[in-house]
């Protein structure tokens, strides 16, 4: 099961629950961008020649900036091309589209941008006097979605107020679905020495050459470039420090409920019950009409086959591989090469939520909590007293499972390998949504780094603003520094394994804790869990 699509779902479900509040919150962000199409920016000339976008305030905004050619017709299953020159002042006012995905009518969390396959673009926002302050700290971040959805243009993602924080935000599109992440016999056979496979990363490395060699015309430190992402954008993150194509290209990495654990598919190797990707992607040719090695015949088929169905709840394992180990991009499961201590050593922020999937019903957990059950064995009462109750160990076993123990787990191995590594928990909750909500769930944190609370829909608090300054002022700390660490919040420890210490976001503000909820399982060497369904056991519950 692909848990990515099943939280991206459930999320879009509970939104709609609370549409009018969203579309109020959805008002408020289109207030801010009609602002800011009010006054034209400063002229700012890159590579491919010159831009103007908008100024909001003391911020300005370029949008729809191309960072590769458009990857359509015979670029279609290609590594991203350079982006065509243009001649005169290019306007960049606008959002481009989102790439190519399913969605859902009732998901208010989602772009309004058409989708296209011609939607490598990117986004900036730079203090409007950044270049008479010298070089600034540069924050990019990579979406989440499950690598089947989402966008740079989603309402959260609005960087103005990180901006004034005294970052240069970037923001863009990667390719998703089978347009990111498909492999064929034919298009192996075609490129043989070439990166196959996993063109949403390629995507993602283009955008960061991108930033390195046009960042300063903003007023960005090229040398100081930090990645950070939450879900599959916080996957793409610990993927990034493992890639060797990506290598220099950063210098800080922050992972919001990335995963670690997570066995991708190789590119040709068939395993039990997991067949390549390359052999998944002929299956899904034939289903499409091509049923030989024809590259072009490939290309040609149409972009809504192409798609198919790869969103939330279908099941496409049989003709999706997802992401892959195609050995250039991606040379090994990421957690393995952590694990090595093959990572970029970076410093290096990694967390997850308090209750990431606690808000998806019941009859979609129990099936995990069943298959682990039968691996414990005669342990599982000790797991489950280890969570205080069996309606405890049930609601929190896959959240734990899937982002919480694999937070750990790459912190230790960060940590391991001589790097500075921070590990938090995030439980903050909304006073307005304290009566009805336990925990902190996947992505709520998201309003809250980019402090964009509003588009909740939801009544705003002093609590909320504080919460919101608080994880705003670690996060842009560390890209000034490379320590979240500052005057006037409590302390961070870096994490060492020994020790076991994290940062909790809670209710009340942030403090260090030792030994939170999920090491009473010892997961860290102990249960193991993937959206492919596959278990490891090493017992380690501490009594």
């Amino acid at each position: 099961m692909n848990w990515e699509s099943v939280v991206a779902y459930w999320r879009g479900r509970k939104a709609a629950k609370a549409a009018g509040r969203v579309a109020c919150g959805l008002a408020l962000a289109g207030a801010i961008g009609a602002a800011a199409s009010a006054e034209p920016s400063a002229v700012v000339k890159v590579d491919a020649g010159e831009l103007q976008g908008v100024r909001n305030g003391q911020v300005q905004i370029f949008k729809g900036v191309p960072y590769a050619a458009a990857p359509v017709s015979d670029l279609r299953w290609r590594p991203p091309q350079p982006a065509a020159p243009w001649a005169g002042v290019k306007q960049a006012a606008r959002y481009g589209a989102d790439c190519m995905q399913n969605r859902v009518s009732w998901d208010t969390s989602q772009s309004t941008q058409p989708v296209s396959e011609d939607c490598l673009t990117l986004n900036v926002w730079t203090p409007a006097q950044a270049g008479a302050k010298g070089k600034l700290p540069v924050m990019v971040w990579i979406h989440g979605g499950g690598f089947v959805s989402g966008s740079a243009s989603q309402p959260v993602f609005e960087g103005t107020k990180l901006a004034q924080r005294g970052v240069v935000l970037v923001t863009f599109n990667y390719r998703l679905g089978r347009f990111g992440f498909f492999a064929h016999p034919a298009l192996s056979a075609e490129s043989p020495d070439g990166p196959l496979g996993d063109y949403g990363f390629m995507d993602q490395i283009a955008a960061l050459k991108w930033v390195q060699k046009n960042i300063a015309a903003f007023g960005g430190d090229p040398a100081n470039l930090t990645i950070f992402g939450e879900s599959s954008g916080g996957g793409s993150v610990n993927a990034l420090m493992v890639s060797p194509a990506a290598k220099g290209l950063f210098h800080k990495a922050i992972s919001q409920s990335g995963g670690g654990r997570d066995k991708w598919r190789p590119l040709r190797e068939d395993k039990p019950d997991a067949p390549s990707a390359e052999a998944v992607g002929k299956a899904f040719a034939v289903r499409a009409g091509v049923a030989g090695d024809d590259v072009a015949a490939l290309r040609a088929i149409p972009a809504s086959k192409v798609l198919g169905g790869l969103n939330m709840l279908d099941n496409e394992a049989k003709t999706y591989s997802g992401a892959i180990i195609d050995g250039k991009i991606v040379t090994a499961d990421i957690g393995a090469g952590f694990a090595a201590g093959r990572q970029a050593k970076i410093p290096y922020i990694v967390g997850a939520n308090s209750d990431e999937l606690g808000f998806i019903p019941g009859f979609l957990l129990g099936p995990m909590t069943a298959k682990v059950a039968a691996v414990l064995g005669a342990d599982k009462d000790a797991v489950v007293a280890a969570y205080g109750s069996k309606a405890a160990y049930e609601a929190k076993l896959a959240s734990d499972l899937n982002f919480v123990e694999p937070a750990r787990f790459m912190a230790g191995s960060a940590a391991a390998a001589g790097q500075p590594a921070w590990l938090y928990n995030f439980g903050y909750v909304a006073e307005a949504k304290r009566k009805s909500t336990k925990g902190a769930s996947h992505a709520s944190e998201l309003a809250y780094v980019f402090d964009n609370l509003q588009v909740s829909g939801d009544p705003v608090s002093d609590a909320d603003r504080a919460a919101a300054k608080l994880i705003g002022d670690y996060w842009t700390e560390f890209a000034r520094g490379g320590d979240p660490n500052g005057a006037g919040r409590p302390a961070w420890p870096k994490y060492v394994k020994t020790e076991d210490q994290q940062l909790v976001f809670t209710l009340d503000g942030a403090a260090p804790a030792k030994r939170a909820r999920f090491l009473r399982l010892e997961a860290g060497d102990a249960v193991y869990a993937v959206g492919s369904g596959d278990f490891t056991f090493r017992c380690g519950v501490r009594r």
